[in-house]
């Protein structure tokens, strides 16, 4: 048996753009992808802390060192410039791999940069 659990998380980003006029998926600056380990068009989710909002799309790289999160398309429509975000990203481990797994979190600043790495 497969069980999907939580391999990383962004935490507590500032949302700095929001694009209604692009296809769609959420622009991630690429240390902060590197640091938590997820790829260019990765399936995240994504759960706003200032409206409530939880919705599912996919990572783009962003500028690296630029801080860059940024809702495009549908989902700009789910927050605004300064909202704080949480993106989480999962993968289906076995029945051992599960028992040992830890996510990688990554805690960041006002600014998108990394402050910690749990």
């Amino acid at each position: 048996m497969l069980r999907q659990m939580l391999r990383a998380k962004i935490h507590r980003a500032v949302v700095t753009d929001a694009c209604l006029e692009y296809e769609g998926s959420l622009t991630i600056d690429q240390d902060l992808l590197d640091a938590a380990g997820i790829l260019p068009y990765e399936l995240v989710m994504v759960s706003n802390l200032n409206n409530g909002e939880r919705f599912t799309t996919y990572a783009i790289s962003g500028q690296r060192g630029k801080g860059e999160i940024v809702l495009n398309g549908p989902t700009a429509r789910k927050g605004v410039v300064g909202d704080r975000i949480i993106i989480f990203c999962y993968e289906f481990y076995n029945e051992e791999e599960a028992k040992h797994h830890r996510p990688k979190i990554i805690q960041v600043d006002a600014q998108n940069r990394t402050v910690n790495t749990l």
